[in-house]
């Protein structure tokens, strides 16, 4: 299986996942109106005021990832954390992690970050590389067969405290090589260990 085709499976695989589990905790909610109100012991959401209120965010599980394998500072306010860089045996590397708008004010400098990139991904982290200092090579993001990055997209802005996810996929450095710099334009370099 080539690596193209590799990357449709899992990007496949990862919107059934994401589908499946959307349905599953939908199917979820709705059921407590229908049991009884006078036998059930007052809890904190409903001890709170207004009949619409919506459940803070710290009501629901954390997502965010809680591994750091390096931090670099941009433009004023701006933090990326990477927080891994996996290995896979279709030959690529996967590295993701976050960016964190600290600043004062909305950022919108976000397409220097697509880097050379001209057409088909738009914003994006497509300017993103790994270097190979031992191996003296660099590594620029994969491309799909229409010229797409293998990227996070649609980048227009960080809202003031607000942190996004991204994603670049890589071709492996060998497999002796097990730490790369990790650059993005507007970003300090970041060196980062590879798992797997």
């Amino acid at each position: 299986m080539s690596m193209r085709h590799t990357v449709k499976v899992r990007r496949g695989a990862t919107v059934a996942v994401a589908a499946v589990l959307a349905l599953t905790l939908a199917g979820c909610g709705g059921e407590d109106d229908k049991k009884p109100q006078g036998d059930a012991k007052p809890s904190t959401a409903s001890s709170q005021s207004g009949p619409s209120k919506k459940p803070t965010a710290s009501a629901t599980p954390s997502a965010e990832p809680t591994e750091v394998l390096a931090t670099s500072n941009g433009d004023p306010g701006i933090v990326l954390t990477v927080n891994s860089a996996v290995r896979d045996q279709g030959g690529f590397i996967t590295v993701s992690g976050q960016i964190k708008n600290n600043g004062a004010q909305v950022f919108t400098k976000v397409t220097a970050w697509r880097g050379d990139e001209k057409n088909a991904s738009g914003t994006s982290v497509a300017g993103a590389t790994l270097v190979d200092k031992a191996g003296k090579k660099r590594y620029y993001v994969l491309r799909d067969t229409e010229s797409r990055c293998l990227c996070t997209t649609g980048i227009t802005r960080i809202e003031q405290g607000a942190t996004i996810p991204f994603f670049a996929q890589f071709p492996a450095p060998p497999a002796n090589t097990t730490e790369v710099d990790f650059n993005l334009p507007t970003f300090a370099t970041a060196t980062i260990k590879i798992s797997g």
